[in-house]
């Protein structure tokens, strides 16, 4: 693989700061994924999810919950972690995005009326992890060190 591209997954500022932003975006993120795969948290499973995502328009709704589910799940334990962080959060800032408009855009705002706040705040919090990324303390650090940034 292009040495380049590696340092670029890889390469990190040495804040703390990261991973103050790091962890609660990415328990929010692994349990909503958790809820679309496989039915925790008062979730419908991928069944479900997708039938609701059918309704909606996203088709087909199976694979649409697979792939909201599973950047959700997967990418939210990348950024627990700090494991390829910016691939992870600029993948769950797409999802956001599809979020936002498919779902919650057209119910205005605020959360009390399904509105888009809480998918634009994870967006802004993944656009951030995205540029900046996983900080000192994370497993892209450790690797970012030994590949020489």
């Amino acid at each position: 693989m292009n040495k380049q591209l590696v340092k670029a997954v890889f390469s990190t500022n040495e804040s703390a700061a990261s991973l103050i932003l790091r962890l609660p975006i990415g328990v929010i993120l692994a349990a909503h994924g958790a809820q679309k795969l496989f039915a925790w948290f008062g979730g419908y499973g991928l069944e479900g999810t997708g039938q609701w995502m059918e309704s909606i328009g996203l088709v087909p709704g199976f694979l649409m919950a697979l792939l909201a589910g599973s950047a959700e799940f997967f990418g939210g334990i990348a950024l627990i972690v700090g494991f390829l962080t910016r691939p992870a959060a600029a993948l769950s800032a797409f999802t956001m995005v599809v979020a936002i408009f498919t779902v919650h855009a057209s119910n205005g705002l605020f959360m009390s009326n399904n509105g888009y706040e809480f998918a634009l705040s994870l967006l802004a919090a993944t656009i951030a992890l995205t540029i900046q990324g996983a900080g000192k303390f994370s497993i892209d650090s450790i690797i970012g060190n030994k590949i020489g940034r």
